[in-house]
């Protein structure tokens, strides 16, 4: 269980890893002249991947042995009692913060490139979700598909049955699900799966200077806030009643 605020400060530098390297691939395979432009959703969903496993590394040495990096998942680990109602609000504060920092460090890293990149569109999806199809009841569902499974494995991969791991393993199997989620159930919504992760560079989007930006598409926001919440509070129940904890 998490005591007090000490985990504030892993949480908030270990997000801002996971979005200057998930923010980042997007940025290297999307913005004109890129070295690494239109390389794929393989190496987006590989570049997440490792973004999340570097990311919880970070959280957990400055502080923060969950790790969480997502409300979504802090908000899973508060109905089994991790958090109190207040450390989950004040956990995915700094969360969010770390968002808007890691997206404010990718679009420094690629300050030239978002004058070249004409496509308003593809800027705001360097730093945020979009769905492939704009139906927002379906949109909705694949992000609450996608986070109950990311939660659920989650809880699987950390089970009393599973056993305890070497110290430092978990991170990369945590990274290995990112990947697999990405694959398999990315291509709808962009898989958020994580309110930080999209609402936190989606304010940074909204307050940069980006040459040529457009809007932030705030009309869609709020699916990949609410959705993941509820993915994750759906994995409780499920787990829940077939006697994980």
């Amino acid at each position: 269980m998490v005591t007090g605020t000490e985990n504030l400060l892993g949480e908030f530098i270990g997000t801002t890893v996971l979005l200057v390297f998930g923010c980042g691939v997007c940025a290297n395979l999307t913005l004109e002249k890129s070295k690494g432009q239109a390389s794929g959703w393989v190496n987006i969903a590989i570049g997440w991947g490792f973004a999340v496993t570097l990311g919880v590394f970070t959280a957990t040495t400055l502080g923060a042995p969950q790790g969480d990096l997502n409300p979504a998942v802090t908000f899973g680990k508060m109905l089994v009692g991790i958090y109190t109602f207040p450390q989950f609000l004040m956990t995915s504060l700094v969360q969010i913060l770390g968002g808007i920092l890691g997206a404010t460090i990718v679009w420094l890293a690629y300050l030239p490139h978002w004058a070249e990149t004409k496509d308003p569109a593809a800027k705001l999806g360097v730093f945020c979700t979009a769905p492939a199809i704009r139906n927002i009841p379906c949109a909705f569902l694949t992000e609450l598909i996608a986070t109950f499974f990311l939660m659920f494995v989650i809880w699987m991969i950390f089970s009393k049955p599973v056993g305890n791991m070497v110290p430092g393993y978990g991170p990369y199997i945590v990274g290995v699900l990112i990947w697999a989620l990405g694959l398999s159930l990315g291509g709808p919504t962009g898989y958020a799966m994580n309110p930080a992760r999209d609402l936190g560079p989606r304010i940074a989007h909204a307050i940069l200077p980006i040459a040529g930006k457009g809007g932030s598409d705030w009309g869609y926001a709020l699916v990949p806030i609410v959705a993941p919440i509820c993915g994750a509070g759906l994995a409780y129940v499920v787990a829940t009643a077939l006697g994980a904890f």
